[in-house]
């Protein structure tokens, strides 16, 4: 996941929901290069034996660009081209997007300039913008059938191809729990907020201070967790989508909305146990994984993106992580008690301007690929580390975060809702949690600040 920002603000309907969109909680988090060349990475084997796609052998010798804006596979791609290209003749060049590039402007100005990327990884936000313009209808494509649950909705028209799914919650460590408290851990028994609370407090007795990281960056904060409170309405996009439609329209008044108030009660409970609690803005996001990693803490907010800064700070895909929800209330039969958030973050949009009928069935054969081929099945899991969204992949993660949410998908412990939020959300609204995460504002400021901010809108 790679911090950015998005130029524009879109106003498109999605699922039949007229938004402003230009952010989703899930383009953020590493602090460091996981792609490093220096690093020494394990191979996952992949099974090349069987192969039972049918390719079409008149698309041999077509060349297409894919625009990566997911920078930790950038060497992944690039090897599952190599093996595209090996079985089904068709060349693939990963045109990665840097840092310093907004996914949204880089794709436009590509469009501009009149030579756009046949296939562009941008997030569901900048989809929406661009997709009735720009992109080839994907409605009915076959695999469209095998993640229902998982599609972006434009007017009804699919134009965009779910390439993962990723989620969040707080990231527990198994073992430091059972090393500090002498007993076994089992996270189902944590069910409600008052437990999560008991659990902070026993670890506290037994030596651990404060056995939470919080993020300090504005993107964590205001989207990461501020986002809770339109994704936890109901638990899907739409009600996401109704909770911000009543902000901006007037109907909806913060201090009276319940998921409001129980929010900032579950934060209240982080700070009182966050390890950087004498000064919480000077939290180094590396060390987080460290303290995690090593033991000084037992959870961190965070994502199942985290993963390669925990595996770079000495945790190995043998260890015990996993998710507790984020809880928000005493209510065990509260869905937000039990499962975590969970949704399509990258979508792959074709496009429709430039790229030639050739093109765009050698496009649609590799995404088939991806979906139907043991070998793109395999690659996607074990060579990209992604959870797939389609429900055929029988292929599970190797990292026990990943795998967590992989598990918690598969058996009704998440919950799918993306809130689609102005462009300036994370970070105007980031800074007031800052302020407020820093004590230098109290419960009404804030609530205050979030409440301007959509009468603004």
């Amino acid at each position: 996941m790679r911090k950015k920002f998005s130029a524009r603000a879109a106003a498109l309907g999605m699922s039949g929901v007229l938004l402003t969109s230009a952010l989703t909680g899930c383009t953020f988090g590493f602090a460091s290069d996981p792609d490093d060349p220096n690093a020494v990475k394990e191979e996952v084997p992949i099974d090349m034996t069987t192969d039972t796609f049918q390719y079409d052998t008149s698309l041999s010798g077509t060349s297409i660009v894919i625009m990566n804006t997911k920078a930790e596979i950038q060497t992944a791609l690039e090897k599952i081209a190599k093996v595209f290209e090996e079985k089904a003749g068709v060349h693939i060049e990963i045109m990665p997007v840097t840092d310093g590039d907004s996914p949204y402007t880089k794709v436009v100005s590509l469009y501009n300039s009149g030579n756009p990327p046949t296939l562009s990884i941008l997030d569901t936000t900048d989809v929406i913008a661009l997709a009735e313009e720009k992109a080839a209808d994907l409605s009915n494509e076959a695999w469209t059938g095998e993640a229902e649950e998982y599609l972006t909705k434009i007017n009804g028209k699919v134009y965009s191809f779910p390439l993962c799914i990723e989620g969040r919650g707080i990231i527990y460590n198994k073992s430091v729990i059972e090393d500090t408290l002498g007993t076994e851990f089992d996270p189902s028994d944590i069910k409600t907020q008052d437990d999560f609370a008991a659990l902070l407090q026993s670890l506290r007795d037994n030596g651990m201070k404060n056995p939470i990281s919080m993020a300090k960056e504005d993107w964590s904060l205001g989207a990461h967790q501020l986002q809770y409170i339109y994704e936890t309405y109901n638990g899907t996009s739409d009600g996401a989508a109704e909770v911000i439609n009543e902000l901006k329209d007037g109907t909806l008044y913060l201090p009276d909305y319940t998921r409001m108030n129980e929010f900032l009660n579950t934060f209240d409970l982080l700070k009182e146990y966050n390890v950087a609690k004498g000064d919480p803005l000077g939290a180094d996001y590396d060390e987080m994984a460290i303290d995690l990693a090593d033991g000084k803490t037992a959870f961190w907010f965070n994502g199942n993106w985290a993963w390669p800064n925990l595996e770079e700070a000495g945790a190995e895909t043998t260890d015990e992580y996993g998710f507790l929800p984020y809880f928000l209330n005493n209510d065990p039969d509260d869905f937000v008690n039990s499962k975590i958030q969970a949704s399509p973050s990258k979508q792959i949009m074709l496009d429709d301007i430039v790229a030639t009928d050739e093109q765009k069935a050698a496009a649609k054969e590799f995404l088939n690929w991806l979906v139907y081929s043991e070998i793109g099945q395999q690659m996607v899991v074990k060579t990209c580390s992604l959870i797939p969204p389609f429900k055929n992949n029988p292929n599970e993660p190797s990292d026990p975060l990943s795998r967590d949410i992989y598990e918690k998908v598969q058996n009704g412990g998440a919950f799918n809702a993306s809130a689609i939020v102005p462009n300036d959300h994370w970070s105007v609204l980031g800074a007031a949690m800052q302020k407020y995460l820093a004590g230098r504002s109290d419960r009404e400021e804030l609530i205050d600040s979030i409440q301007a901010y959509w009468d603004e809108q």
